[in-house]
């Protein structure tokens, strides 16, 4: 008989990600080895690296990098860990920008801008945090019980939460009228 010894999260895991994207598939690689290794869902892992990836592309596109460096140089700090209630929780902290995180409302053909409404989707709670100076961190509750069954399971309302506005509620696009009739 085998004797299965259930492992751990650790319980902080916090790193230095240069301001820029060469360092973010360490992150994402780092996080997925540690997060596996402590027994979380894959699919709660695909969402935690996806969530990782767009906060840290995010500092690097929008936020300064942490202390006196310039842009491009010097680091933000990234962070995950499973807390005592079993909350998946992520962190990205960066030295601040021009505007405050906010999920955008890009146009169908924008190439960017949608990386908070996915984090939104996703997640089961999001915020920034701002009190430190020279500090801004955004926070996110991947999973609200890691060790949940049905933590693996992606939630009914999933594809709601992503789907694209229709034509007709687009302003601008009166002439698009006509493609709503076709239905």
């Amino acid at each position: 008989m085998a004797l299965m010894v259930a492992q751990e999260v650790p319980t902080s895991s916090s790193m230095a990600v240069p301001h820029g994207p060469a360092g973010v598939g360490k992150a994402r690689r780092r996080m997925r080895l540690q997060l596996r290794d402590g027994g979380v869902a894959d699919t709660v892992i695909d969402d935690a690296v996806l969530i990782l990836s767009e906060l840290l592309s995010n500092a690097c596109k929008h936020g300064r990098p942490l202390g006196d460096a310039l842009a491009g140089d010097g680091d933000v700090r990234a962070a995950w860990r499973v807390d005592p209630c079993g909350r998946l929780v992520v962190e990205v902290t960066d030295g601040g920008g021009p505007t405050r995180p906010a999920p955008a409302t890009p146009s169908v053909t924008a190439h960017g801008g949608r990386g908070l409404n996915i984090i939104t989707a996703l997640a089961d709670d999001w915020g920034v945090r701002d009190e430190v100076p020279g500090e801004v961190t955004v926070w996110v509750v991947v999973h609200d019980d890691v060790h949940d069954p049905d933590a693996g399971h992606r939630r009914d309302d999933f594809a709601a939460r992503v789907t694209a506005p229709t034509v007709s509620e687009m302003s601008g696009l009166e002439f698009a009228d006509a493609f709503d009739r076709l239905d």
